[in-house]
């Protein structure tokens, strides 16, 4: 069995601010997956549904974002599961409006709402799928930025976003994280940075052999 919590704020004047994308998520996932009816367990509303033949555990905190373990950490040991078994959807400004990404583990990165879950989890091995939102616009502070709402332009992105993400937490339950992080994570550009370092690294040294030659060539000629 796997948990798949999305983070976010209960109450309507939250629901299309950019801190709900975990909710949102988790909405079009469990329409996604004809879930169950949502129940109130824990200080959350949950629903259950299946992915192929593991069941999960759909869960909407009701603890407002910066309490999300609160409602986690009992949800686990509650259905005696493992860290590894939770999935948290969240927020991310660290990554442009509509970019994804997917991690195993990992720290909290300043999200409030991932450092309640790893006090109440006792750990940091729960999985993450981040969806960007962007840094705040000039004058704006952080908690401005994430309970507004998206941009129309941003809109589109986030939609785009979550369709993308439905079947990539799928492939997270029936295949792992390394299957669904090389499926669906966006390419950093490895390779393409390799080469670039390489070839900059070519032409240092072409041009520190070139430089060698005159300065020796410079030197005779001061020494001359």
């Amino acid at each position: 069995m796997k948990i798949i919590a999305g983070l976010g704020n209960p109450g309507s004047e939250y629901a299309r601010t950019k801190h709900n994308v975990g909710w949102m998520l988790v909405d079009a996932l469990a329409e996604r997956l004809g879930a169950g009816d949502w129940r109130q367990h824990e200080k959350g509303l949950v629903a259950e549904a299946r992915i192929g033949a593991e069941k999960v555990l759909l869960v909407k905190p009701q603890t407002y974002m910066n309490n999300s373990g609160e409602c986690i950490g009992p949800l686990m040991r509650w259905y005696k599961l493992e860290p590894e078994d939770v999935i948290a959807v969240h927020d991310d400004m660290d990554i442009p409006a509509g970019m994804v990404r997917i991690r195993k583990k990992g720290s909290a990165g300043g999200h409030n709402g991932i450092k309640s879950l790893i006090a109440h989890i006792g750990s940091e091995k729960f999985g993450r799928v981040r969806i960007g939102v962007g840094r705040p616009l000039p004058g704006w502070s952080v908690i401005n930025h994430v309970l507004a709402p998206f941009s129309d332009e941003d809109v589109l992105k986030i939609r785009e976003a979550i369709e993308y993400l439905l079947p990539a937490v799928e492939c997270i339950v029936s295949e792992g994280y390394d299957m669904a992080m090389n499926k669906y994570n966006p390419k950093k550009e490895k390779k393409a940075k390799k080469e670039k370092k390489a070839k900059k690294e070519k032409q240092a040294a072409c041009d520190g052999n070139g430089q060698a030659g005159t300065g020796s060539e410079g030197g005779e000629g001061e020494n001359g």
